[in-house]
């Protein structure tokens, strides 16, 4: 435990922190990556250029130093970002690295404002905040790797099949190449794919929620392509989408997350997704079918119309159900879509749409997409009353908030 005095010290940098945190961010990667490049082989190179993991970690840190005495209230945050790091292969031996290269981008942002005093508080507090986090991390990988059909690090699968979803989402059926059994997951989870890119210098990994139930003996994701590799998102999915065919062998981590169906209640549950967004959202829909037969479920998928529009005929095979309904909101149809009447609604989910059609006041709601998508959804939902408990949601990528400012107009997902 800290001391008082160090507590205090920490928490005197909480207004400093919420200024200053990004640039001290965004200084810590470039003194990590410059002094350690090999671990360009972990990180999401992606999320760096795009400045999404800079302002995840200011946040962290931000939220750590305010509850730096109480450090129980973040650890759903902490255990959410171990999930992540148990997929990457980040271990205990890479926290000194970080440790030390947080204090010389505070050092280097804050300047002379950054007094030994203050330094050596937050080494102090840095050293307990990463014990947290090993600690977390270490019952993950033996959990990861005890169960049945569970690995350690990454285990080869190959391509078994690869299907063209819509024009922009392509699915991949992945089974182990020994044939063994593979761990099983919650719907909602994801598994990271390692990948050698011809002419890129370092490894990637990306995560990708898993879209089908459960139970198989394969893996699926459904991985929508970034347009052109000029998108850092796009240097993965472009080539998973061109050059990776079926019989290739991929890297894959045992699955991870926390965005997970509860399936110990039996409320209502609507399951809103926009975009590729409706890959987890799927796979909850097919279990929550499977084991709680009774239990009624709303899916609601947003899409600009029904050439991107993915994965479509396995929603509907279960719509037939007497418990299941599923509405379609397409932004721009096609006249293919008019004339077949492929979609529910002409335009975006909107608060007076779900008040008048959805069990707001008993309801569990998860959703997944775009992230002005998630913001309007998390708003509508906050302004009908809809408690804390009663909403989830998952990230593609790094954390970051829902809470800010919500847009007027429509958001295209």
């Amino acid at each position: 435990m800290l001391n008082q005095k160090t507590i205090e010290i920490i928490k005197s940098t909480v207004p400093v922190l919420e200024k200053h945190g990004e640039a001290i961010t965004t200084r810590f990667y470039q003194l990590m990556f410059g002094n350690h490049p090999e671990l360009l082989n972990i990180f999401n190179h992606a999320n760096q250029k795009q400045g999404r993991q800079q302002k995840a970690l200011a946040g962290t840190v931000y939220a750590a130093a305010q509850y730096i005495d109480k450090l129980e209230a973040i650890l759903p945050v902490v255990k959410q970002i171990a999930h992540k790091h148990r997929s990457l292969g980040i271990k205990a031996e890479h926290y000194p690295i970080v440790g030390k290269h947080l204090l010389l981008a505070i050092k280097d942002v804050l300047g002379d404002a950054a007094t030994d005093e203050i330094i050596n508080a937050w080494a102090e507090a840095y050293g307990l905040i990463a014990e947290a986090f090993i600690s977390v991390e270490a019952e993950m990988y033996d959990e990861a790797a005890s169960q049945i059909g569970g690995w350690d690090g990454f285990r080869s699968f190959v391509v078994d099949r690869k299907v063209i979803e819509s024009d922009v989402i392509t699915s991949f059926y992945l089974k182990p190449t020994d044939n063994k059994e593979i761990a099983h997951f919650l719907p909602g989870q994801y598994i990271s794919i390692k990948l050698e890119i011809d002419g890129e210098k370092f490894t990637h990994i990306r995560q990708y929620s898993l879209s089908d139930a459960p139970g198989k003996d394969y893996y699926r994701i459904s991985v929508k392509c970034e347009a052109g590799t000029a998108n850092p998102d796009g240097v993965v999915s472009n080539y998973l989408h061109e050059s990776v065919t079926e019989g290739e062998i991929l890297k894959v981590s045992a699955p991870a997350g926390d965005f997970v169906l509860d399936t110990n209640k039996n409320t209502p549950v609507v399951l809103l997704s926009g975009g590729v967004g409706l890959t987890p959202m799927l796979s909850m829909l097919k279990t929550v079918v499977e084991v709680q037969p009774h239990r009624k479920v709303t899916f609601i998928h947003a899409a600009a119309n029904s050439n991107v529009h993915a994965l479509r005929d396995e929603v509907e095979a279960l719509t037939s159900l007497e418990h299941v309904n599923s509405f379609y909101f397409y932004d721009a149809p096609t006249d293919e879509d008019w004339t077949n009447k492929r979609f529910d609604v002409e335009g975006y989910v909107t608060q007076d749409w779900m008040e008048e059609n959805l069990p707001i006041q008993e309801a569990d709601f998860y959703f997944c997409g775009p992230v002005p998508f998630m913001k309007a959804i998390n708003f509508y939902l906050k302004n009908l009353g809809v408690t804390e408990d009663r909403i989830n949601f998952e990230f593609f990528g790094p954390k970051g908030s829902l809470e800010e400012s919500v847009k007027k107009e429509p958001v295209s997902v």
